[in-house]
C-alpha cells in the first residue's frame, strides 16, 4: 500500500511537502508519480522519478517550483511544492507504477494509488 502524509494549507508564495510510504507490496513499479485532481477536474500527472534516480518528470505548470525525488533505502517518495499559487490547489495522489521519461512521461502500467491528500492554496 502507499500511504501519504503532508498537505494541508498554505498562503501563495508558501511551502508544503508531501511523502509517500511504499509498504507491503510486490515492488514491480520502476517510478513514482505524483498526480493531482483539482474539484471537478480530471486528475493529472504533475511530477515522476524513477525509483533509482537518472530521470525526473515535471507538468508544466509546476516546472521549477515542484521538486519530486525517491529514498530508496526508505521506500518513499516526496514532493516538495514551494512557491504554491491558487491555482495548485486539489487532491493530490501518489502513485507506484511503471514508466519511461526519456522523451516526456509515458506510463504502461498502474500498480498502486495513495489515499490522498488535500493541498489548499489561499
Amino acid at each position: 500500500q502507499l500511504v501519504e502524509s503532508g498537505g494541508g494549507s498554505a498562503q501563495p508564495g508558501g511551502s508544503l511537502g508531501l511523502s509517500c510510504v511504499v509498504s507491503g507490496y510486490a515492488e514491480r513499479h520502476n517510478c513514482m508519480a505524483w498526480f493531482r485532481q483539482p474539484p471537478g477536474q480530471e486528475r493529472v500527472a504533475v511530477a515522476a522519478t524513477y525509483r533509482s534516480g537518472g530521470g525526473t518528470w515535471y507538468g508544466s505548470p509546476v516546472k521549477g517550483r515542484f521538486t519530486i525525488s525517491h529514498d530508496n533505502a526508505k521506500n518513499t517518495a516526496y514532493l516538495q511544492m514551494n512557491s504554491l499559487q491558487p491555482e495548485d490547489t486539489a487532491m493530490y495522489y501518489c502513485a507506484a507504477v511503471r514508466c519511461t521519461l526519456s522523451t516526456g512521461l509515458r506510463i504502461s502500467n498502474y500498480y498502486a494509488w495513495g489515499q490522498g491528500t488535500q493541498v489548499t492554496v489561499s
